[in-house]
């Protein structure tokens, strides 16, 4: 029953996660977080973190990691499969009609629409990382992250790749949280 529910855990927002890992990261967050209670929000953003550290697709790293933890090597391959199975079914079973309609203009309005709710959802989850950070480390703590990463990342003479922030972030945190 634990692997099953490794592959739903993983599957469901598969589906539901139009727009690739970072659309689905938030029903992952649900399934694991909220759902199964396999993690804590604080757990599963360190798993998040750890995972945009890391090259390659963001779903599939957490999926492992998580999988791991939660049924070992088994549990490990049920949920990679699982993130990865909606995608690949869809794509088997739909090449041609995706191929045929992909210029068309209500496949591209369908775009625009789910674009903002894909915003909402990570701003969402954000914000959850965030009270978390708060009630966590202290306001001071994640104010400094906050400003530090930002300027890191959008100051026009420094822009250092989000990755190192991540790290650094991870490090500082290490050492003095």
């Amino acid at each position: 029953m634990l692997y099953w529910n490794i592959f739903l855990a993983f599957f469901i927002p598969g589906i539901l996660g139009y727009g690739g890992g970072p659309a689905s990261i938030p029903l992952i967050e649900n399934e694991v977080v909220q759902r199964y209670g396999w993690m804590t929000i604080e757990k599963f953003s360190e798993v998040l973190a750890l995972g945009n550290a890391l090259p390659g697709p963001i779903a599939t790293k957490m999926a492992g990691y998580i999988g791991y933890e939660v049924g070992g090597i088994p549990g490990a391959l049920v949920a990679v499969f699982a993130t990865v199975a909606p995608s690949l079914i869809l794509m088997i079973a739909l090449l041609g009609v995706l191929y045929k309609y992909k210029e068309s203009a209500k496949v591209k309005r369908l775009t625009l629409y789910v674009r903002p709710v894909i915003a909402l959802l990570l701003g969402l989850m954000a914000w959850n990382f965030f009270v978390e950070s708060y009630e966590e480390a202290g306001i001071w703590q994640t104010a400094f992250l906050i400003v530090v990463s930002y300027l890191l990342m959008e100051h026009e003479k420094i822009k250092i790749h989000p990755a190192f922030v991540i790290v650094g972030a991870l490090v500082y945190g290490g050492f003095f949280l």
